[in-house]
């Protein structure tokens, strides 16, 4: 489980417009991820700006990033989402997880 010095990171990285856009964007491509330029385009941020916003989002460990030919492609990074789920909803509800809705056990069918 996370610890707020490893959360901080990644609340920062996903406080700016694009790097949460790209973000949500990675999450809907799910493990196959995108090439930072399809990223940049469907973005309509200029792809040296992108690949700013990519790297700090890879920084707080919220995206990996691969080669393919001459892509980088991003992708999310599934486990430490769920990490930063149940750092989020750790407490919920003063210890009563029934109230919480299911938020204490995320789940995503993601491989």
């Amino acid at each position: 489980m996370l610890n707020d010095l490893q959360a901080v990171p990644a609340f920062v990285a996903l406080g700016h417009q694009v790097r949460l856009d790209a973000f949500r964007l990675l999450i809907r491509n799910g493990t196959e991820g995108m090439p930072s330029g399809e990223i940049a385009a469907e973005l309509s941020v200029p792809p040296t700006a992108m690949s700013f916003h990519l790297s700090t989002l890879e920084r707080a460990g919220l995206v990996t990033s691969r080669r393919d030919g001459r892509h980088i492609r991003y992708a999310v990074a599934i486990d430490r989402v769920r990490d930063l789920i149940t750092f989020l909803t750790a407490d919920c509800c003063g210890g009563r997880p029934e109230i919480c809705g299911g938020l204490t056990a995320p789940s995503c069918n993601c491989p």
